[in-house]
């Protein structure tokens, strides 16, 4: 009798245990091969008619606080659209948020989405809806620019500027 026989190994399993060994191998080496990667598909364009107007963003007063942006989104396709999420480049989150009066008092809630009807605007606005941004980088100053993404439901994505301004300084629609 053979060693591996008497320990309870079968040539047969070794065979099979080597197969597998030698077929993992393969399709290891396969994966590193130098071929390039296909490309990665872009984000997609937004949903057609929506456009975003007046874009801005209120910095927090106090440092490592909250901001808050503001804009008008417009959708004069034909089809009702719905916001899911928003994303500030360098920002850690940001969120869609409504102040609203709630028996008497008035209260902020996080809106989970937004929607935008064909052929209406949406305006955010202070003391309505707004997109709070959490997690600003430093050394943000009134007038710079960052980029704002917003997502729809469907995967479509629309991105667009907004200006800086210092806490508590007014805008002007059309500036």
């Amino acid at each position: 009798m053979h060693d591996n026989e008497q320990k309870g190994e079968r040539p047969e399993m070794r065979r099979i245990l080597a197969s597998l060994a030698a077929s993992a191998l393969v399709v290891g080496l396969a994966a590193c091969s130098s071929e390039p990667e296909a490309p990665v598909q872009t984000a997609p364009e937004a949903p057609e008619g929506i456009s975003v107007t007046d874009g801005r963003m209120n910095l927090p007063a106090v440092a490592g606080n909250p901001g808050s942006v503001y804009f008008t989104i417009t959708n004069e396709g034909s089809e009702d659209q719905m916001l899911r999420a928003a994303s500030v480049i360098g920002a850690d989150s940001a969120t869609f948020h409504e102040t609203a009066e709630w028996s008497g008092q008035m209260d902020m809630q996080e809106l989970l989405q937004v929607p935008v009807p064909a052929g209406e605007s949406v305006t955010f606005e202070q003391g309505g809806k707004h997109v709070m941004v959490f997690g600003l980088p430093e050394g943000l100053e009134a007038g710079e620019e960052l980029e704002v993404t917003l997502s729809f439901v469907r995967g479509d994505k629309v991105s667009f500027p907004v200006t800086l301004l210092a806490p508590g300084e007014e805008y002007e629609a059309g500036e």
